[in-house]
């Protein structure tokens, strides 16, 4: 068996070029997969972690005028893609007055703040009667943190969310 030897190609302070070889049969795909499951985990990404909606206390909610409950909301704002530039954490709201389908376009954001997928629908009220105001946190992190590790450090009438922080 002959030991494989690891050769630099190119690199900077955000880009490496490697050469690994040789390798038996079937092991450089057994590596790349090994690899990029490690730097996928390591991306950073932001998700939205906490949601709170106007008059609402819980997540089992029926959300007056508005097509979907509160988990179905959840599920839709899980699926937000941002770009969240800085440290702090980003509040970004969102004003539903009238019936019409809501997607993230119509989010307010800070300017730090960039949606990746603007199309996204998020509810839809079906009354002229809809009046609500929804508040969302936006977070950034790395893999998964579930809505449990966050259940005491919100504030009051403050909903957490599971966050996938992946951008991928």
């Amino acid at each position: 068996m002959v030991l494989p030897r690891i050769e630099t190609i190119a690199s900077t302070r955000s880009y490496g070029r490697f050469s690994i070889g040789p390798l038996e049969s079937g092991y450089g795909i057994t590596l790349g997969n090994s690899l990029r499951r490690v730097l996928l985990s390591s991306l950073e990404g932001a998700a939205v972690t906490y949601v709170r909606v106007s008059g609402l206390a819980h997540e089992f909610a029926v959300v007056p005028h508005v097509k979907e409950d509160m988990i179905a909301l959840i599920l839709n704002l899980k699926q937000l893609r941002a770009q969240l530039h800085g440290e702090e954490d980003a509040r970004l709201r969102l004003t539903v007055r009238g019936e019409g389908v809501i997607t993230a376009a119509d989010l307010e954001c800070p300017p730090n703040v960039e949606i990746a997928n603007p199309e996204l629908y998020l509810l839809t009220a079906d009354s002229e009667e809809a009046d609500l105001d929804i508040e969302l946190v936006l977070s950034n992190g790395r893999g998964y943190s579930p809505a449990e590790d966050r259940a005491r450090t919100g504030s009051i009438g403050e909903i957490p969310v599971d966050a996938i922080f992946s951008p991928v």
